[in-house]
């Protein structure tokens, strides 16, 4: 979904939600944003339920997972949707903003119209995949998978329809006419050119996974859509393979069980920032370091590290962090740039802290343990944090400490009593699935349950509205990840499928310098990955087609993983094109141009850090 150019300020990269008066499907998608709200409250009580029965009366209900199943691929599509509706789908939008206001505009129109031929042509097939699924019977609940299935089409065709909506709404009708001319030209060529493309060879895929995603990209279209327009281009005109095989595929990347704990950890993100736990946490690091040289930059790494482990989100744990402690910092001649450049790289850090999102994809698509990945997620990011806070101590030789006084005793019990409730909950995470007590999905339950019920009796409360709202929200984020993720899958997929997997293998595998040489590459390639793509995308993409070459080297998976999603991180935070960077910027009210030279220092720190982490891999497995 895009926005027009003018709801666009110049500097940021991503796409916030619009306001209701100029979403094009808003007066359309209540009953859809009512009807996955319902979703995602059944799919908590369905897992609750499934933990309930298992752990408190010893009996497994089979059937329940499979009603969780049909209630996930459900919110996914409809959440999609609402994503769509509400302009909260990943997009770049760098290079939009270096062009004139008349091209932007046209480029809008160009976008949307992208998105509208997709879900066109996939539809049907789509349809087909549904039908199909007819003969195929849950083995518990005894139904055909077409009712759980029966949501891709569905959520395709609110997806067109709100796309549609917005062109003719948002767009002239000379440059919706011009772009669908320039789409039925490009069509028309590789429709009429599709023989010779099919007996071209491997090489083709340039042209359809780099080149037509890399102008997608820049032409603003939605990251999940740019994926899906190039491998459907791809299966359509390049090869013998039917459309229908990457609905699929795309079934399978938004279907993994492990992946229903990523709505309940968004959620429970929510819940945080409505109720004020965070902050909580915050005022207690800041009444036990804020006397001391440098102590509000280790309070905020600090507060990232544990707040992180909450919320297991960027974005969530920088809106916590960022009021609470800046205006303090100001006071004590931190400049605003500093600020930012310290916030965006401790958010990096903070990434590999469990239950981070990123690591449960990544275990799900990489099939590496999700208990291994918490359990060196956490010593990982105490190395980052190392770095990143000598780093600070050094920057703050000349802070200003008049007036600064040590907290009363007091007053550090009476924050502490006021955080225990909160300080409990990243632990509970960490400790049960480390432990192998509990999976992610049952601790999440748990969590979402547990973070309720304190910040209903401890912490203000929630009221019916804002419950609503976040549930809403929480759908919108959840389509928006899990339609990265099916499409990614599909691209990754057909990228292996035209043997760029084995080429790629071959070429790493004969690199002088063996595992080192490996580390380094991918390093480089996650970095700009992360630039450019934002970490779910490029995870799902590459780490099907670099895990099996890492184990082929003898590095351990868990290993491995912490060095694609440190490197991953950095580049997320890296200018002039990394998202997670203008991020922090809008969080914290401070222009890009004026944060973009404070960064580099504490770029280099996590670059420090992430070698060590790399070239020692007892850092990573030690504790396993």
């Amino acid at each position: 979904m895009t926005s027009s150019a003018q709801a666009i300020p110049a500097p940021e990269p991503l796409i916030v939600a619009e306001s209701d008066e100029v979403r094009a499907g808003s007066r359309f998608l209540k009953p859809i944003e009512i009807v996955a709200s319902g979703l995602l409250v059944a799919i908590v009580f369905l897992l609750l339920a499934g933990v309930t029965s298992r752990y408190v009366f010893s009996l497994s209900v089979v059937w329940i997972d499979e009603a969780a199943s049909i209630c996930f691929l459900w919110l996914a599509m409809l959440g999609s949707a609402i994503a769509l509706d509400r302009n909260e789908h990943l997009r770049l939008t760098l290079f939009l903003h270096t062009m004139p206001e008349r091209v932007q505009r046209f480029m809008e129109a160009f976008a949307s119209l992208v998105v509208a031929t997709f879900l066109i042509f996939l539809l049907v097939p789509a349809v087909d995949y549904a039908l199909e699924e007819w003969y195929i019977t849950s083995p518990a609940l005894n139904i055909p998978n077409t009712f759980r299935v029966a949501a891709i089409p569905f959520g395709m065709v609110a997806m067109l329809g709100i796309v549609i909506s917005y062109a003719l709404r948002n767009s002239s009708w000379r440059d919706l006419l011009v772009a669908a001319l320039l789409i039925a030209v490009v069509t028309s060529a590789l429709w009429f050119f599709s023989p010779s493309l099919v007996k071209f060879g491997s090489a083709k895929i340039i042209l359809f996974l780099v080149i037509f995603v890399a102008v997608c990209l820049a032409a603003g279209v939605p990251i999940a859509f740019c994926f899906g327009i190039g491998t459907l281009s791809y299966l359509a005109f390049a090869t013998q393979v039917p459309p229908f095989v990457m609905i699929g595929r795309m079934d399978e990347g938004m279907s993994g069980i492990i992946l229903l704990s990523v709505p309940v950890f968004v959620l429970l993100g929510c819940i945080l920032d409505a109720t004020g736990m965070g902050k909580a946490i915050v005022d207690f690091l800041a009444s036990l370091l804020g006397h001391v040289r440098a102590g509000m930059s280790y309070v905020l790494l600090g507060s990232l590290f544990v707040v992180s482990g909450i919320s297991g989100s960027k974005v969530s744990d920088m809106a916590t962090v960022a009021p609470a402690l800046f205006p303090e910092m100001k006071r004590r001649g931190h400049s605003p740039r500093e600020m930012i450049a310290l916030l965006a790289t401790g958010a990096a850090m903070a990434d590999t802290v469990p239950p981070s999102i990123v690591l449960i994809v990544l275990g799900s698509v990489a099939g590496v343990s999700i208990a291994g990945l918490f359990t060196s997620g956490f010593v990982v990011a105490m190395v980052l944090l190392a770095v990143l806070a000598i780093l600070a101590r050094w920057k703050s030789r000349h802070e200003s400490m008049e007036g600064v006084r040590r907290a009363p005793a007091s007053l550090i019990v009476r924050t502490m009593l006021v955080a225990a409730p909160a300080l409990v909950l990243p632990f509970l995470i960490r400790s049960t699935v480390a432990g192998g007590v509990a999976t992610a999905t049952e601790v999440s339950t748990i969590a979402v349950i547990y973070a309720l019920f304190v910040g209903i009796v401890l912490y203000g409360g929630i009221g019916w509205r804002k419950l609503y709202g976040m549930l809403v929200e929480t759908a919108a984020l959840t389509g928006a990840i899990l339609l990265i993720l099916g499409t990614a899958l599909a691209m990754a997929w057909a990228i292996t499928q035209a043997g760029v997997a084995q080429g790629l293998a071959a070429l790493m595998t004969g690199l002088p310098g063996g595992w080192m040489s490996f580390m380094a590459v991918t390093i480089v390639v996650f970095m700009l990955l992360g630039c450019v793509l934002e970490g779910l995308p490029a995870i799902v993409l590459m780490a099907p087609l670099m895990f099996p070459i890492a184990k082929s080297l003898g590095i351990n998976d868990v290993h491995y993983s912490m060095v694609i999603v440190t490197a991953m991180n950095i580049g997320l935070m890296t200018p002039p094109i990394g998202i997670g960077f203008y991020l922090a910027c809008k969080i914290g009210n401070v222009s890009p141009d004026e944060a973009i030279g404070a960064i580099w220092p504490y770029l280099v720190a996590l670059v420090v850090g992430l070698i060590i982490i790399a070239a020692v891999p007892w850092i990573s497995t030690a504790f396993l």
